[in-house]
């Protein structure tokens, strides 16, 4: 064990000292790390998530005009050119950024930083596209999170939480007026140097640093900007006949994300250390067999949601494995044992290493801090918990504790419990 996670600190720090941000002649920040892998990938982040969009649904709608004709390819020709390199395209939409993203071999860099570029430069946003390609896929994507209880539950939670902004839906509605001028005009205002940052992985920050100034060489400058996240909170009930049963409980925080948070759901999660056995989280041995809690962690620019998923087969064992939920959220307002802040702590600095060991990570975690000029070291991300006591995750829980509560409930809502029930 200790020789592993040596070699994952060394693995760490190698990853700190190469990640670095730049403003190259074309005034767009690169980063790029870069261990000798056989593989690249290339990742444009835009802040264009769904906070920043001035109608429902566009983020959602744009994300999947990703790789659609442009000035240089249609997209049947960007499909055959990807697969003759061997490559993949994908775009992943969150509540504050986009994520264009190439993966291929070594090597073959310059295609597809051309591909990702000109989707952002020169994309046509024709009717025949959206219509018969983006349209559907939109459609479907929003109807599959109706079915999904627990993104069901989230999206919801986000809207009682924060109304606006971080509120906005990653989904757009079922019904809705958008069209390819919308969505064009949306792009117009958030495809912007300032507003992106490039991410490379397997690749040579002077050589993706060349090929980034000669993509956005003529691109515009200006930066997305939203109003202030603020905290409300609230309650609301969703009928839903899929399973499980589905209770999330809520909390939020203002302000740049928290380490105190971080560890106080990294305290609470049931999920064991080793797969099959018992954790030894205040909530693991209490909740009844036919039941789970999940602690959900969102941590965004300017504000946190914090919370309890709770999942079941019966409304009955949602109850029971909520009352045990909260009463451990309750419990570690009183304190928490030295040995439980080490264990939550070591938790917490593994989940977050973990999440910065790969491309995903990259993008996630330290793209955003690219963006909002923050220090994106792995080893600033990883300091930020020297100094968590077991005093400040109490505080922390007992702010959270005296605001108002998120509370969602989604399955049978004649049978699943209100917060009050659960001692919220």
């Amino acid at each position: 064990m200790l020789p592993a996670r040596a070699s994952t600190l060394r693995n760490f720090h190698r990853v700190a000292r190469s990640f670095a941000t730049v403003a190259d002649t074309a005034g767009v920040r690169v980063a790029s790390v870069d261990h000798g892998q056989p593989t690249s990938s290339v990742t444009i982040l835009v802040k264009a998530g769904s906070r920043f969009q001035p109608k429902a649904g566009l983020a959602h709608s744009l994300k999947n005009f990703a790789f659609k004709s442009t000035a240089k390819r249609s997209a049947l020709g960007i499909v055959r050119e990807s697969e003759l390199y061997g490559g993949v395209l994908s775009s992943n939409l969150t509540r504050e950024h986009l994520a264009l993203t190439a993966e291929f071999m070594r090597g073959d860099e310059q295609f597809f930083v051309d591909v990702l570029s000109s989707f952002i430069t020169s994309a046509k946003y024709t009717r025949h596209e959206y219509e018969e390609y983006v349209r559907p896929l939109v459609k479907a994507e929003a109807e599959a999170a109706v079915f999904d209880p627990s993104t069901q539950a989230i999206e919801h939670a986000h809207a009682l939480a924060f109304r606006s902004g971080l509120g906005s839906s990653l989904f757009a509605p079922t019904h809705n007026t958008i069209t390819v001028e919308d969505i064009k005009l949306y792009a117009t205002s958030v495809f912007t140097k300032d507003n992106l940052v490039v991410l490379g992985t397997g690749i040579d920050q002077t050589t993706l640093s060349k090929l980034v100034e000669r993509a956005f060489a003529s691109t515009s400058s200006a930066t997305s900007s939203s109003q202030a996240s603020k905290y409300y909170g609230g309650e609301t009930r969703v009928e839903s006949l899929s399973s499980p049963q589905t209770v999330f409980i809520g909390f939020g925080t203002t302000g740049a994300p928290s380490a105190d948070v971080a560890a106080l759901a990294a305290h609470l999660s049931p999920t064991p250390s080793v797969k099959w056995s018992q954790g030894t989280s205040p909530i693991a041995a209490s909740i009844p067999k036919d039941s789970s809690v999940q602690t959900i962690h969102l941590p965004y620019s300017d504000a946190t949601l914090f919370g309890l998923l709770v999942q079941g087969a019966t409304p009955a064992s949602v109850k029971e494995a909520g009352k045990v939920a909260v009463q451990a959220l309750k419990s570690a307002t009183s304190g928490i044992k030295a040995e439980e802040l080490q264990r939550a702590v070591a938790k917490a600095k593994f989940s977050t290493a973990t999440n910065l060991d790969g491309r995903f990570g990259l993008v996630s975690v330290l793209g955003p801090k690219i963006l909002g000029g923050a220090d994106a070291s792995v080893e600033t991300s990883l300091s930020s918990f020297n100094g968590v006591s077991a005093s400040s995750v109490s505080k922390t829980a007992s702010t959270m504790l005296s605001g108002k509560p998120t509370f969602v409930a989604v399955g049978e809502i004649g049978s699943l419990p209100h917060a009050d029930e659960l001692g919220l």
